[in-house]
């Protein structure tokens, strides 16, 4: 009996002192996302759309920007599939819906150009050397600046007062979150560049 109590405190033990560990090791993780986050033009963004990925990100600078990467593909894919709806809308006015239509064009841009990003960085596992490096990094720059270029394009049709309405301000509201996430990214992908 005193045996089986003796094993069970040990057990107990054991397991507390893992989940203190793990607790431990997530407070890091969050804090490395928060320090590396300051760097960014939306900080609070930054952490919000990264600090559930802790774990995975550890204070790994590489997994901060793949993860800072895939959650702006995540977002671009979204918010292209949001836009595509809008297109379904009856009473559409024919600048509107060539709008629409234009935004449709740029976030799948974004989409593709977030995707060959990611892609990219996979590349970076195989790279030899500096030169290799800074090649493949030089890449996932241009293409991350051109989604948000790509981004900021789509709020450009819906200029002027003509358009003003619900779908230009929720158009405007989803590519926004969508820019600053992306943008969050670039920043990120530039730190860990000047890094190495």
């Amino acid at each position: 009996m005193a045996a089986a109590k003796l094993l069970f405190l040990a057990a107990l033990f054991l397991s507390l002192s893992y989940l203190s560990g793990a607790a431990g090791n997530a407070a890091a993780s969050t804090s490395f996302i928060k320090s590396s986050c300051k760097s960014t033009t939306f900080p609070d963004v930054c952490v919000a759309s990264l600090s559930g990925y802790a774990q995975a990100i550890k204070n790994s600078q590489l997994q901060l920007v793949k993860t800072a990467l895939s959650v702006s593909l995540n977002k671009a894919e979204s918010t292209k599939g949001f836009v595509r709806k809008l297109l379904k809308f009856k009473g559409l006015k024919p600048r509107e819906y060539a709008a629409i239509k234009d935004c449709v064009e740029e976030t799948s841009d974004s989409v593709d150009r977030l995707s060959r990003s990611v892609n990219e960085l996979k590349g970076l596992d195989r790279s030899h050397g500096k030169a290799d490096f800074q090649w493949h990094m030089s890449n996932v720059e241009t293409w991350v600046s051109a989604a948000i270029t790509d981004e900021n394009t789509c709020t450009d049709g819906f200029a002027g007062r003509a358009l003003n309405g619900k779908i230009k301000a929720s158009i405007r509201s989803h590519i926004a979150n969508l820019a600053q996430v992306t943008s969050n990214a670039l920043a990120l992908i530039n730190q860990y560049a000047a890094n190495h």
